[in-house]
């Protein structure tokens, strides 16, 4: 069958485990560190990451974690059975990471409309623009963490790219129009002082 053939054309680091129910809070503190390397769950208690020395060092580190607190681990290194399976699992790979990349896009439009906003209202000031110049920087941030977790170029990354330079270009024609008001007001101050 087509796509069943043997495949090895990438590794995977493959962490079993079970923690004791109680406290939460040590599946939570798993759950969050598996999720901020980039990886994606299989099912309760088995996540997969491609295989990297990081990933496989990090690993290691969450087993001595989980064993820590009373649970059990186990930790492989592996490739798909077949390339249908391997597509499989990059394809949860790239939704996991449209999930992110739409909710970027999200905070865009609201980047977007906190602006529209300031200028329907008439809101020329730099303060307005210090504090959207932070908005933006934390949206470069959050951009940049989304993309190194992006192993296989999910397909939303593009649109996610355009709308942050749309937010910089958005913002930088906003300060232009702040530059003016301001400038404006004090040369128009400067003519009645004369």
């Amino acid at each position: 069958m087509p796509g069943d053939e043997p495949c090895n054309e990438h590794e995977w680091v493959l962490l079993t485990y079970k923690l004791p129910p109680n406290p939460a809070r040590h599946r939570v503190a798993i759950w969050r560190k598996l999720k901020s390397l980039g990886g994606v769950y299989l099912q309760n208690g088995v996540c997969v990451l491609p295989k990297t020395d990081e990933h496989v060092r990090r690993t290691r580190v969450i087993v001595k974690d989980i064993e820590r607190v009373g649970g059990d681990a186990i930790l492989m290194e592996t490739v798909t059975l077949s390339r249908s399976e391997e597509l499989k699992l990059i394809d949860r790979f790239a939704a996991a990471r449209d999930e992110a990349y739409i909710e970027f896009i999200s905070r865009c439009d609201d980047f977007e409309a906190e602006i529209a906003k300031e200028r329907a209202a008439g809101k020329f000031i730099y303060a307005e623009v210090e504090e959207n110049e932070e908005d933006l920087a934390k949206l470069r941030t959050w951009f940049q963490k989304i993309t190194t977790l992006d192993f296989f170029g999910a397909p939303r990354r593009a649109e996610a790219e355009d709308r942050l330079q749309r937010c910089a270009v958005i913002l930088d024609d906003y300060a232009w129009e702040v530059f003016e008001a301001e400038d404006g007001g004090r040369q128009a101050s400067n003519k009645r002082a004369e």
